[in-house]
């Protein structure tokens, strides 16, 4: 078959200043991935020599304050803040300066809510995992399960998410390398036969699914959590370098942050096909000799190139065929753009860019945003509640505005992955110096982000089919159009680091979930240290191995998942965990009561979203709230409910864990 036009990285201006950039951005990257090994690497030699379980799960509740501040800042900022997050600022303009606004005081609300009292009773229980301190708290083995249930449910479809990212960021950087280039060809050929392979997918993407994969898997087991905490600064570190680095490359490049904002008030949403119908016809001006394959991110134009006329400009979002002696092919997906100032800036770059020539355009289906393209509605990026191709109140209406504030400021209380990192910070002034450290962290990362990725509108337009790419597209561009490829590596370092903080965390919380808390808790609690070592080395390889799998056809939507993941988590341990820590009356089924009731609340949106929108990822919103209010609420409220109806906790219990002095902290 022949390919027709280069896949959806290729990019304006790629490589043009400096045709040893790939090389370079390639050989700067793999110095970085060198380093994370050798970590894990020195990671390993404390297994030897403490105690198996706490070590590779906590960090022997040792952390210092950068140790403790990068390595919770990084698990953080995840795939979702460095892919996700980016295609949303792409996609919907400045009003995600409100949507993330509330990020900054994250680190006040976790650590200083629950931070240090959950650390106390870790301690004073012998916790190693949240499950573990849900299960001592209330002495309910049934309770400790249902917690890996929901931590195990939750955090594989983020894990998937988060192979996703780090796959396609790697996949960006690696575009022109010829050996890459060659590698994905001889996979190609290798996996041919084999459908699940094969079919839908790229090659190019394959491939960069099995580094990234065997890479975190392997250090991740290898090193424990100590490999994690160390990567997890190292890649703290580099995640805020890339962002200051790309800052002033933006807005350079944009013409200033006073030019990038009056073209965006100029601009108006592309139009799109939908997703069961419509599109546009191709017809070549002969018949294709071979079977030609139109690639994701090609443009078409309905007249010559060289026209005077300002034309219609597609780009292509979902790759199509054409057999050998056909002429035509329909309903091609695609987006349209409908801001002049951004098909002139195609147009102007043409040489560049990937065109489709020698076609016509005809029977053009596409549908309009909801929100953005009316009159009315104009200089829609740059005031709310921003742009939206499904809802007619805009991306950002004042309720969905407030359900974030507390999605990301509340809710960040209630995520396992966040509580396992406040049970292994050393002592107090630990803790309160990082709670500063953080916030700033924060700072210096999301708001930059909106910036760049605002100026990205009007550097890269037309990716909106593609813009979970728009982060390490960006990168590339930026680097390469000054001349200076090998800092790519670098700044693509940034969104790839992000990812691997949060990848390996969340197996480590996935395997410990089920070695410490079904395995040892409640199956064989005599095993011996050696068993659990093994265990927990082959518990950790396999949810990669399996993640990974299920990342070679993964969903569509990023952000969406992680969203989803976040919300669900907080509404099913949030209430659970603040009652346990700082409600004496609380008994084990009122936990349970608030940690059904919250995951059902939370869960029946989307499910209705399903039924009512179409999908899963459009939930229902109740007064136009965000299901996470609606599950943080009712979750409060059938804790307290089933709390009330039902006999108190046994007083050894409450005298264990309210009164007993804790020393050292």
């Amino acid at each position: 078959m022949k390919v027709l036009l280069a896949t959806s990285q290729s990019l304006p201006l790629l490589f043009a200043a400096d045709e040893t950039g790939p090389d370079a951005a390639l050989i700067s990257f793999m110095i970085y991935t060198v380093a994370v090994f050798v970590l894990a690497a020195l990671s390993n030699q404390l297994l030897k020599s403490k105690s198996f379980l706490s070590e590779y799960f906590l960090g022997s509740r040792g952390l210092g304050v950068w140790a403790f501040a990068l390595t919770f800042a990084a698990t953080s900022s995840s795939g979702g803040s460095f892919t996700g997050f980016p295609s949303k600022i792409y996609s919907h303009g400045w009003i995600l300066a409100l949507w993330i606004g509330s990020y900054m005081v994250v680190p006040i609300c976790t650590m200083g809510l629950i931070g240090k009292r959950l650390n106390q009773i870790a301690r004073r229980s012998g916790s190693i995992t949240v499950p573990d301190v849900i299960r001592d708290r209330f002495h309910s083995p049934i309770l400790g399960l249902m917690a890996v249930s929901l931590i195990v449910f939750f955090m594989s479809f983020n894990l998937v998410a988060q192979f996703k990212a780090g796959s396609l960021i790697l996949q960006t950087l690696l575009d022109g390398v010829s050996l890459f280039e060659s590698t994905a060809d001889g996979l190609a050929q290798a996996v041919s036969g084999i459908p699940f392979l094969s079919d839908g997918v790229s090659p190019e993407y394959l491939l960069c699914l099995l580094v990234f994969g065997i890479a975190v898997i392997v250090y991740t087991t290898y090193g424990g959590f100590h490999a994690v905490v160390w990567t997890d600064v190292m890649q703290g570190i580099v995640m805020v370098i890339g962002v200051i680095i790309m800052l002033p490359l933006a807005i350079s490049q944009a013409g200033g942050l006073e030019n990038t904002t009056k073209l965006m008030a100029k601009m108006t949403p592309p139009r799109y096909s939908a997703a069961d119908k419509g599109g546009i016809t191709l017809t070549l001006d002969k018949p294709a000799a071979e079977d030609m394959r139109i690639e994701v991110g090609t443009w078409i134009t309905d007249k010559p190139i060289e026209s005077s006329k300002v034309p219609l400009l597609f780009r292509v979002t979902a790759a199509s065929e054409i057999p050998a002696g056909k002429t035509t092919v329909d309903e091609v997906k695609v987006i349209q753009l409908t801001t002049l100032e951004d098909i002139d800036r195609i147009m102007k770059r043409k040489e560049q860019e990937n065109f489709l020539s020698g076609v016509s355009v005809s029977n053009i289906d596409l549908v309009q945003y909801a929100y953005g393209e009316e009159e009315s509605q104009q200089g829609a990026y740059v005031v709310g509640p921003g742009p939206s191709p499904a809802s007619n109140n805009g991306f950002l209406p004042l309720s969905l505005a407030i359900s974030f504030f507390f999605m990301w400021a509340i809710s960040g209380t209630g995520q396992p992955a966040n509580m396992v990192r406040l049970m292994a910070f050393r002592d107090t002034k630990t803790l309160q110096r990082s709670i500063c450290t953080v916030a700033i962290y924060y700072t210096l990362i999301y708001f930059p982000l909106v910036v760049i990725f605002c100026c990205a509108r009007v550097i890269l337009p037309g990716m909106e089919g593609e813009s979970d790419r728009i982060m390490p597209a960006m990168a590339v561009y930026l680097t390469e159009n000054i001349g200076m490829g090998w800092l790519a590596g670098l700044l693509v370092a940034a969104p790839f680091a992000a990812v691997m903080s949060t990848v390996d965390s969340f197996l480590l919380l996935i395997s410990s979930a089920w070695v410490r808390d079904v395995y040892q808790r409640n199956i064989n609690p005599e095993a011996s240290e050696k068993t659990i070592k093994m265990l927990s080395y082959l518990a950790t390889f396999v949810v990669g191995t399996a993640a990974m799998i299920v990342a070679i056809n993964p969903p569509q939507f990023l952000q969406d998942i992680i969203v989803y993941v976040g919300s669900g988590l907080a509404a099913s341990f949030l209430a659970p965990i603040v009652y346990a820590l700082y409600w004496r009356r609380v008994n084990a089924a009122g936990a349970m009561g608030a940690m059904v009731g919250g995951f059902g609340l939370h869960l029946a949106m989307y499910v209705t979203g399903y039924f009512e929108n179409g999908s899963f990822f459009k939930p229902y919103q109740l007064f136009d709230f965000d299901p996470i209010i609606v599950g943080l609420f009712g979750s409060f409220i059938c804790g307290f409910i089933v709390t009330k109806l039902t006999a108190p906790p046994p007083q050894e219990l409450v005298h264990k864990f309210f009164y007993k002095e804790k020393a050292g902290s």
